[in-house]
């Protein structure tokens, strides 16, 4: 249970991440951050606005720094490793933020945006990488959906604290909403000083003795213990298989090889960018603005309203990652969401702005909306990415993806706004962006349906077999076929609580750990 609570606890990474992202939808909305960083204008209430273009630049630099960031994800966690660098990814976020809270100038502004958007890639990449070479099978879908929960979180404490900030009338409005990050920074960085490196990273770098400690306690067993032993030797072969074959380098990544390498990575860049095209982020970064321009009264409630629902409905999704599966809750959540976002579109475009019932329902159905993605897309997709790569190509793979989520984060963040916004230059679409959305879910139906496997209850030695010798139409089939038709070193009787295996007895508790 300590090693769980353990690989569990860097989720808390996620915090960076959801609250960066949901903070700047208040911030830009606040009167003293227009007023510092906006334009005067003499129609607008406060005698300044905030330009289309500087809007779409604050909020899309961020995800600039997350590409690149993601991108060095893979030599930090193959030069540093996993727990150095994300020790590494708290430092550059916090001077990301220290630029951002002391900031007059746009410029300063973005520049920080920039150093934060870095780190917050870097732990992107690092955080999954670590929680799925850390958890024991049985319950990893769900320890890596901690890490979307945490992001949930975020999200929602950002929309509280901009809730209670936003009437200020000086630079603490903003200042404190952004300050607060270096807190989550600092308790993960402090954190990581006491969590163990992954083993599969240290048997990666020749380093046994080492790895068998790591293990023993993330299985909270002794170094000697069967479960330890038979792990470091499944990881230990699995790795030299990968080192005969020489996949270790990005090129690697599209090599069409036995193993399927280029099918897994372009499956990963493509469920990012597809996570991405479901228009979650919408909400998170131009909800308010949405709300506000829908006629909504009170639009940074509502905010907080959705964000509840995000973060109390990623719990049941952590429940059925492992429960369900990941390609069922992929594809199911696509649906809901597909009718959900044809609904918003409809409903926005046929009501009025004073139809109360008509604004209660698209409410409604946008927290529906939100709820399912928190549910399915939002864990499951990083599950994945976590889980569907080989160790020797592994931290590659994943860097890809999560540059992948955030290219497409940073191409929707800068396009949304002249898209929604009304005015010369812009194609004043508004809620009718939810047409685009819809269609985009009902892309993500079709990829989840000829393109992601079942994975669930299977070590990731065993997803490298499953990848070898099935198809995402065939593998729910071939997964079964691994967890019950591999041989067991464990005798017939399965009655008893205790069992003798290779001389040693051992507890059925002890025994379903490597079963």
């Amino acid at each position: 249970m300590s090693g769980i609570i353990m690989t569990a606890f860097a989720a808390f990474g996620g915090m960076l991440f959801g609250y960066d992202t949901g903070t700047i939808s208040g911030v830009i909305q606040m009167d003293d951050w227009i007023r510092t960083f906006g334009v005067p204008d003499k129609s607008a209430s406060i005698g300044y606005s905030l330009p289309t273009s500087r809007e779409s630049l604050v909020v899309s630099i961020l995800s600039a720094g997350t590409f690149l960031g993601a991108l060095s994800g893979a030599p930090a966690a193959d030069v540093l490793g996993r727990r150095i660098g994300i020790m590494l990814s708290c430092i550059v976020f916090s001077l990301g933020v220290a630029l951002q809270t002391g900031a007059l100038t746009l410029a300063t502004f973005v520049v920080g945006r920039f150093f934060a958007g870095f780190g917050v890639g870097l732990v992107s990449t690092l955080i999954p990488m670590y929680q799925s070479e850390c958890s024991p099978k049985w319950i990893r879908g769900a320890i890596v959906s901690c890490y979307q929960w945490a992001i949930t979180i975020g999200l929602l404490l950002a929309a509280v604290i901009n809730n209670a900030t936003k009437d200020r009338q000086n630079h603490s409005a903003w200042q404190i909403s952004i300050s607060v990050q270096l807190i989550w920074a600092f308790v993960l960085f402090i954190g990581m000083i006491w969590l163990p490196e992954t083993p599969r990273w240290l048997i990666k770098k020749n380093r046994p003795d080492y790895a068998a400690k790591a293990l023993s306690r993330l299985r909270s067993l002794p170094m000697t213990h069967p479960v330890v032993v038979a792990e470091l030797e499944e990881i230990t072969a699995a790795l030299e298989a990968e080192r005969e074959i020489g996949q270790n380098t990005y090129i690697d990544c599209f090599r069409s090889t036995h193993n399927k390498i280029a099918l897994r990575t372009c499956t990963g860049i493509a469920l990012q960018a597809w996570q991405q095209l479901t228009g979650v982020n919408f909400i998170s970064y131009y909800g308010i603005t949405f709300f506000t321009s829908a006629g909504i009264q009170n639009p940074f409630l509502i905010s907080v309203a959705i964000n509840i629902v995000n973060m109390g409905m990623t719990l049941p999704g952590m429940w059925a990652v492992d429960r369900f599966g990941r390609r069922s809750l992929l594809l199911w959540g696509a649906v809901l969401m597909c009718i959900c976002e044809f609904l918003v579109a409809i409903l926005g475009v046929t009501i009025s702005i004073e139809n109360l019932a008509g604004q209660r329902a698209l409410i409604g159905i946008v927290c529906i909306y939100v709820g399912t993605f928190a549910a399915t897309w939002g864990p499951v997709a990083w599950v994945l990415v976590g889980e569907i790569f080989p160790l020797n190509v592994r931290a590659k793979g994943m860097s890809l993806s999560a540059a992948s989520n955030w290219l497409w984060n940073w191409a929707l963040a800068f396009a949304t706004p002249y898209l929604v916004n009304s005015g010369p230059g812009n194609a004043g679409l508004g809620v009718k962006v939810f047409f685009i959305w819809g269609s985009t879910c009902a892309g993500c139906i079709v990829f989840t349906y000829f393109c992601i496997p079942e994975t669930k209850g299977l070590s990731l030695e065993q997803i490298d077999l499953l990848y070898q010798n099935s198809t995402p139409l065939t593998s729910t089939q071939y997964r079964e076929h691994l967890i019950t038709g591999e041989p067991r070193r464990v005798v017939e009787d399965i009655t008893s609580p205790v069992k003798e295996v290779d001389g040693e007895k051992w507890t059925m508790e002890e025994v379903q750990e490597v079963v």
